[in-house]
């Protein structure tokens, strides 16, 4: 089963979410409980090395991947969110997106100082949420040691915003 070519378990939509846009569907993957487990547990190999304390989750579906990891890793699980979306006191940070600005928050006392930490996210694209997510975490006092994604468009060059190291199951060039 190591030999599975996941991508054929990813869906391309056309002109999703706007005209000109190929969107690639995880929903497919996750539908689909073999290759799910299979998805997982190689996102899982690849992470353990960095030996995690907790996993830092974007939302919303950096929580899809990062529930099955934390369980199979031992490992925690912290919620990164839009405003107004944790309860009690939060920690921010604003970010720029390529048209306007962005939030995204976590629990104060979430990580204790120095916990090491992997964010995990669905994509990688631009690279600006997942690296407001890596500074968000160390405000917050973590010690990022990676970042793990299902995919990622290698031509939009978001990996060159990220300062850890990233581990992309899928792979995109266009």
């Amino acid at each position: 089963m190591n030999d599975i070519d996941l991508k054929q378990y990813i869906s391309s939509i056309p002109d999703f979410p706007k005209p000109g846009i190929l969107f690639y569907d995880i929903g497919s993957l996750m539908r689909n409980a073999d290759a799910w487990q299979l998805a997982t547990a190689r996102m899982a190999h690849a992470v353990a090395p960095w030996q995690p304390d907790q996993l830092a989750a974007i939302e919303s579906r950096g929580f899809l991947t990062a529930a099955p990891l934390a369980t199979r890793l031992g490992a925690g699980i912290i919620m990164l969110r839009k405003p107004g979306k944790l309860p009690g006191e939060t920690i921010s940070h604003n970010y720029a997106l390529e048209y306007g600005t962005d939030t995204l928050h976590i629990q104060s006392g979430a990580i204790q100082p120095g916990q090491r930490v992997v964010v995990t996210d669905d994509m990688l694209a631009t690279g600006g949420t997942l690296a407001a997510s890596i500074a968000l975490l160390r405000k917050a006092g973590a010690n990022v040691v990676g970042a793990s994604v299902m995919m990622e468009l290698t031509a939009l060059r978001g990996r060159e915003k990220i300062d850890v190291p990233v581990h992309a199951l899928l792979s995109y060039d266009d």
